[in-house]
């Protein structure tokens, strides 16, 4: 949908693919196509498999944009949790084929998606903001207690431990690990199964089921425009 994005359709599904850079980072243009490319999957009713490049699904948001001044971190910031609200209520399901690394904002997308699939190896994956001077923004705790195991919230959002696809999976931002070529053929087995679900029925009770999450984000995206989010030294 644009240099950044690409949307490839196929009989019941489509893939979504982000391309940019060594990083894979989230941007305004890759949150631009990605909007794109959801809207695209529900006017052709099909079920989205979102994936990244080879070793990296995203290393987070463009750091150029979060460092350069508190107002262009809360642009971003704030277009990446209206994203994830997005993802959260999208009529349609969404599989993540997590092609590698996924850290800080690519780890939201992970706990913004309804099904998850991650590739053995050394990657890393979770929330690292506190790590790199980010006081964690409202948004992204919300996300994080309604998706992460509990036991684990404290362990990713305070204290920005970082795990192996594995560990990942016990964590709750992964529902199932495989080997690097098994990614994507069972991505589309998931997609398949997927699209088998009753269409209105999925959407009504997804939005049934995360209602008091939904909320809970769009309160939780209003308290960070009143908010510094920035990236201290």
């Amino acid at each position: 949908m644009n240099e950044f994005v690409t949307y490839q359709p196929e009989e019941n599904y489509a893939i979504i693919t982000i391309k940019n850079g060594k990083a894979n980072a989230i941007s305004h243009e890759v949150i631009d196509g990605l909007n794109l490319c959801l809207d695209k999957a529900v006017a052709e009713n099909k079920v989205v498999i979102l994936t990244g490049q080879e070793s990296v699904f995203s290393a987070g948001f463009d750091l150029k944009v979060m460092t350069k001044s508190p107002e262009t971190a809360k642009e971003l910031v704030t277009k990446g949790s209206n994203l994830s609200l997005k993802m959260l209520s999208f009529p349609q399901p969404i599989i993540i084929a997590c092609s590698g690394h996924a850290i800080a904002k690519g780890a939201f997308l992970l706990l913004s998606a309804d099904y998850r699939i991650g590739v053995e190896g050394d990657f890393k994956i979770g929330l690292n903001e506190v790590m790199i001077g980010m006081t964690m923004h409202n948004a992204g705790i919300t996300i994080a207690k309604a998706r992460l195991s509990e036991v684990y919230v404290n362990r990713s959002v305070n204290n920005a431990e970082i795990y192996n696809p594995k560990d990942a999976e016990k964590a709750g931002f992964l529902d199932l690990v495989v080997p690097e070529n098994h990614l994507l053929p069972t991505a589309i087995k998931v997609a398949g199964m997927f699209a088998k679900l009753h269409k209105k029925a999925h959407a009504a009770t997804k939005l049934k089921v995360r209602q008091q999450h939904l909320q809970e984000l769009e309160k939780a995206i209003a308290l960070d425009l009143k908010s510094d989010i920035s990236i201290n030294s």
